[in-house]
This record gives structure tokens, sequence and C-alpha cells, in this order.
């Protein structure tokens, strides 16, 4: 996407929850950058880095907060934003800059998932038709390696094989794992900087007023700074670097950076400290710096394939708009996650439950999440989903339902939500969720080895839906900022949905006498749901309250897995009233407040026959993503008449924007069912 669009921030360097920097402004040069956590009145947060360029001897800023303001910056012509790379293009003084950030999370390459690496490149070039003097500026500052700018840090360097130095810095007290919570930066482990053409370059670690002293002379001290351990508000330390480009021409000349965070542990997972998995191996951060820099062109060459591929699909799927708004969720969903090892050498997947509660590997944000890695990679939906059922078996958990986490993160040893009271829990929620992501991963993985391995607990769930499910009584569901609800309808079809994963399950496993049993019960329960919620021309919020409705976004899996358990009136009823009831930015989540949620729009907005239906569903969203006055990353929970944002910022919900490509997944056309059992 281009300047066309604006995001209301950009994704810059997106790894993990931790290791995850923004723009929230219209410009590079506007402020600071800054980790999702940060807040609007700018004391916390910051994860500084600041660009300058000499040209002919004159100092142009180009990227965050202008050091002075004496200093003019080059003028920003161009902002992109693809689903692996955000790029800045800027001109004044009679060249051009393009600033790429790139972050190559392919989700089917887990050793390049996994690595702590993004890449921070300057391509410069003359537009003028006249050679220049060309020197780039470039720091980030400690303030990325501590939770509270009070914090000491320390600071060394070391040489890679190659001869590349590497600049590092981290906390004095290397405080592993022991914070939790959601407004949380990290504050152990390592920031590293390289800077592969030592040639060209030099790197010092400075005080930030190294930055003035550049923009006076243009040279940086010989020798790192002294003063260390010291607090990041004192005299903020700074890992800062420059590139002599000489002369430059209409030729482009580029290089690039990369910065890379070893966290050394990334979760404790039962009271077991685990490494990230692009450790599995006995690979050092090291290994890790060397192996970006040799592949870059490669890795890049890939990306730029992905993204055009994937940018292709999705305008095919929902157009222009919907094309936006995938590209800005991609590296967000992903980057809320942390990808790990068990015992077994099996994966882990855990989400952090950002700007909600902190919560790690919850459920009910696993699910909306599931289209965008099931159409990528089965295995990290299997990686959300494991670490819940080893709780599940556990003694800590009493329920015949499912658990809605395992942990504050990045501690996984069970769940906190709601302080386990029975009272607080989401029973047919979860446990819906569950056999619903279960049926789906098996159907795109072509393989049913995992439910089997965990057949006696979705056994179990699937009862507890039969026995509760048709007409829930006062509980929580996904949408708990809503409050309990009795008689939910869009629950009830979770359930049902959930009995027929279930049935489909025993289907796929042998066990055809107990899927048609369930199938049946799902089509039992589809039918009565259609007389409970019927209200004439839609279907209500509760079954016992008329003149009420919501968005019934679980219905989309019935469309998904084929089964038309409910009747095409019953959703063309539903889209038809969903247009009728668009605000300005969006269809409410349901009649009761303005404010929507953007994955279940979409999910809605999926529900349509008809091409222009959906995107006149999907078009709002956009309009909000680049109007609203909130510039925080992709907030997926927002008022559909004032474009603010109720709560909730960088979540891996987002992934469910995905859904559209979901419905045309091939899903190699081995598994579709209808209702009689007979594959199709």
């Amino acid at each position: 996407m281009t300047t066309a669009f604006r995001p209301p921030a950009v994704p810059l360097l997106t790894v993990d929850p931790y290791f995850n920097v923004w723009s929230g402004n219209d410009h590079l040069y506007d402020n600071h950058t800054h980790h999702w956590t940060y807040n609007e009145n700018g004391t916390t947060g910051i994860h500084g880095m600041t660009g300058m360029i000499r040209v002919d001897g004159k100092v142009y800023h180009f990227m965050g907060k202008k050091i002075h303001d004496d200093i003019d910056h080059l003028e920003q012509t161009q902002l992109t934003v693809d689903p692996l790379t955000t790029s800045y293009t800027l001109e004044g003084a009679g060249i051009q800059l393009q600033v790429e950030f790139m972050t190559p999370l392919l989700l089917d390459k887990l050793d390049l998932l996994s690595r702590p690496a993004s890449y921070v490149a300057f391509e410069v070039s003359s537009n003028d038709h006249q050679t220049h003097d060309v020197q780039i500026y470039f720091d980030v500052t400690g303030e990325w390696c501590v939770h509270d700018t009070e914090q000491k840090v320390t600071w060394s360097r070391y040489s890679l094989a190659n001869q590349t130095e590497v600049m590092k810095m981290g906390t004095q007290d290397q405080p592993i794992l022991k914070r939790t919570g959601d407004d949380t930066r990290i504050d152990w482990g390592y920031l590293h900087l390289a800077l592969p053409d030592a040639q060209h370059s030099h790197s010092v670690i400075d005080s930030s007023d190294v930055r003035r002293k550049w923009a006076i002379n243009g040279r940086l001290t010989e020798k790192d700074h002294s003063h260390t351990p010291r607090s990041v508000d004192e005299d903020c330390p700074v890992m800062a670097t420059t590139i002599n480009y000489d002369t430059v021409s209409q030729d482009k000349k580029s290089n690039f950076i990369v910065l890379a965070y070893d966290d050394i542990f990334s979760i404790e997972y039962f009271h077991q400290h685990l490494p990230g998995y692009w450790k599995r191996n006995g690979q050092e951060i090291s290994d890790v710096i060397q192996s970006a820099i040799t592949e870059y062109h490669d890795i890049r060459r890939e990306c730029q394939a992905f993204d055009q591929q994937l940018n292709q699909a999705t305008t095919a799927a929902g157009g222009e708009d919907y094309r936006d708004i995938t590209a800005l969720a991609y590296r967000q969903a992903i980057a809320a996650h942390k990808l790990v090892l068990d015992d077994n050498g099996e994966l882990l997947f855990l989400s952090k439950e950002n700007n909600s509660n902190g919560c790690i590997g919850t459920v009910d944000i696993s699910y909306p999440s599931t289209p965008l890695f099931l159409l990528y990679n089965p295995d990290l939906v299997k990686g959300m989903m494991r670490a819940i059922f080893h709780f599940a078996r556990s003694p800590e958990w009493p329920f015949d339902f499912a658990p809605h986490d395992v942990g504050c993160y990045p501690v996984a040893n069970g769940q906190v939500y709601g302080d386990n009271k029975l009272e607080n829990q989401m029973p047919i929620e979860e446990s819906g969720n569950l056999l619903i992501m279960m049926a789906a991963v098996c159907l795109a993985d072509d393989q049913t080895d995992f439910a089997e391995e965990n057949w006696d607990l979705l056994s179990q769930w699937a009862q507890h839906l039969k026995n509760n499910g048709l007409d829930p009584q006062h509980q929580l569901c996904t949408d708990d900022f809503a409050g309990h609800l009795a008689h939910n309808a869009n629950l009830s079809i979770k359930a049902i949905m959930g009995i027929a994963s279930y049935g489909l399950l025993c289907g796929w496993i042998g066990k055809q006498e107990e899927k048609k049993q369930w199938l049946a019960l799902a089509q039992d329960m589809a039918n009565e749901w259609e007389r409970m919620a019927d209200d004439k021309d839609h279907y209500r919020l509760t079954f016992n309250q008329p003149n009420t409705w919501s968005l019934k976004y679980n219905l989309i899996w019935d469309d998904i897995f084929s089964l038309n358990l409910f009747s095409k009136e019953v959703k063309e009823q539903e889209v038809s009233y969903y247009l009728a009831q668009r605000n300005r930015y969006g269809t409410p989540l349901d009649s009761r407040e303005t404010y929507t949620k953007a994955d279940w729009l979409v999910w809605a907005a999926s529900l349509a026959k008809q091409r222009e239906d959906k995107r006149a569903l999907i078009k709002p969203l956009w309009r909000f993503l680049h109007e609203t006055s909130d510039r925080v990353p992709f907030s997926d929970w927002y008022d559909t008449k004032t474009a603010k944002r109720m709560n909730f910022k960088n979540r891996s919900v987002v992934g469910g924007v995905y859904i559209l490509l979901l419905l045309q997944a091939d899903w190699k056309n081995n598994k579709k069912v209808n209702l009689e059992g007979q594959d199709v």
C-alpha cells in the first residue's frame, strides 16, 4: 500500500512482543519511534532511532525526533507498507533516500521466522542530474533494553568471523523472565547492531549527544563511552553508526544494518526456561547475525516475491482496501507470538494478549487469528493449542471445559484469567474455539494425528457443548468487554460449530457412526437455533430479547467446512441487516453499543455471497484505519461513529482479517463433507 492509505501506526521492526518497534506519525521524522506500549504522553515506551543525512556538507533529518529545530528534514514523498516490508521515500538537496524496514516473517520457514533479527536498509541516489557527497548517520537507544528508563545498561562490542564489528547493549541486572504483565518491555537480554560494510562506516557507543556532534562536524568519537553502567535517563546511551557513500550519482548506492535481540531465554513453560526456537541447534546470536548478513540479498528477494504474491491475492479477494488492511495486519499478527520448543521437541507458538491483560496462549486470541496461520503453516496453529492441552490435563484444571490461557506472558505456568473462578470462565467459548481450530488444522494439514493425541479432551469438551451449548447460560464469551450475557445467539452458533467440528473429526479418524450422530445433533441444533433466534428480518442478539441483533461471525465456519447446517436465508438476511446498520466506520458488534471488532467485522463480511457486499462491509474498516486520530498499531476494538479506539492495540487477532483468503483455500480437496457423511 502507498501514501493513498495512512496507517494509524507503521510497523518498522516487528519480531516478537518485546522486539517490536513502530512509528505513530504521518512522517518518519515527526517524532520518536517506539515500542507498541508507548503511551500518548510519551513518558514510556520510546524505542528511539535517529537518522540524519549529510549532503554536500549540510545535514538533514529523516528519522526519529529532530535533535534541533535548526536542522531541516528531507521531504517524505511516499510510504509503502507491504506484508513483510515498510519503505519510506524521502527527497531533498538533490538526492532521493529510500529507508526500508524488513522483518522476514515467512511462516513456512521457521528458522527465518524465529530469527530475532530485522533489517534497516538505506538506498541513495541523485535526482537532479548532479553528483553529491553523502553520509548517513543512524543510531538506536538504550531504551530498547529496559522496561523503565531508570534501569542501568552496559555495553560492549565483538567481531564476527568476517570481521564485521557488532555493538551490544543490555541491562546490568539481567532479570531473565522475571517481569510479567501487559504494559511491559523487556529488561533482559541484549540488543545487537551490526553494519556489514565496515570499509565505509564507523560505529561508536556513546551518549545521545553524539547526534549533535555529528551534525556539527560529521565525525563520531574514536572510542566507546567509558561511563558504564548507567541509567537510560542519564544522558541516554546510544549505539551509533555512520555510512560514507562518497560521491553519489543517479546510480543507486545501498547499505543495510542488522538489528538483533538475544533474549537468552524466551518463555517460562511450566517452570522450565525455554530459549527461542532459533537456538535449538546450539546457535548463538553471533551465528544469527552472520547468517542474516550473508543471506540478506536472497532473503530480500524472497520477501519481495512474497509481498507481491500476497498483495495480488488479497486484492483479487477483496479489492485494494482489503489489500491495505491485510498488509498492515500481517507482521502485527505474527509478532505478537514467540516460537519455542517443548521438552518433546514440539512447537509452541505462544501469543501475548497485548493491551488487554497480558495473558499467554489465550484461546480466544488464537481462535480469531487462525486464518492467517492456517493459510501458510498449520503447524503453528497446533503450536498455539499444545500448551492448552498440556494444562487442561493437569490437576490444576478442575473443569470439564477448556481453559482460557496458560499464564501471563512470558510465564506459562497455568491459567490466570478470572482468578480461575467458575463465574469468570468462558466454558462454551473456549471449548468451541478449540474444537473448531482442531477441525480446521486437521483439514488444512491433511493429518489427524494431533486430534487423536488429544481425543480425550476433545470428546470431553464436545460433550460439554452438547449439554450446555444450544441456549448458553449467563457467562462470558470472547467479547468479554461487553460483560456476561445469557442466551447469546452467536455463542450458541459457536457451540453448534464446535459440535459439528467434532463430528467431522470423528469421521476423519474412522468413527463413522459417531460422525453421523454428532453431525445430526449439530443439524438439529441449527434448526432449533433458527426458530429461537428469528426476529423477522434478522436474528437476535439473545434468544429472549426481540428487536436486538449482533454480528453472527461464528457462522463463517459453516461455509469454510461446507456443512450448510444453517440455511442460506439466515446468512442472506444477516448480511442485508449488517449493511443497513453501517455507520461511517463499520457495522457495530451488536445492538447494545456503537463499537465493533475489526476481526469479527471481516468475518461477518465474508458471509456475503456478493463481492460488492463484502467490499461494502470492509470499506469502513479501511476508513477507520485511515482516519482515526489514535495513532497506535491496528486496534481491533473501536467506535464505528467516532473512529476512536475503545482499547486494544497490536493484538494478534488481526490475523483474522485473512478469513477471505481462507474461504478460497483449496484445502487439498480431500476432506470436504456433507451431512450424509459422504466425501465430496
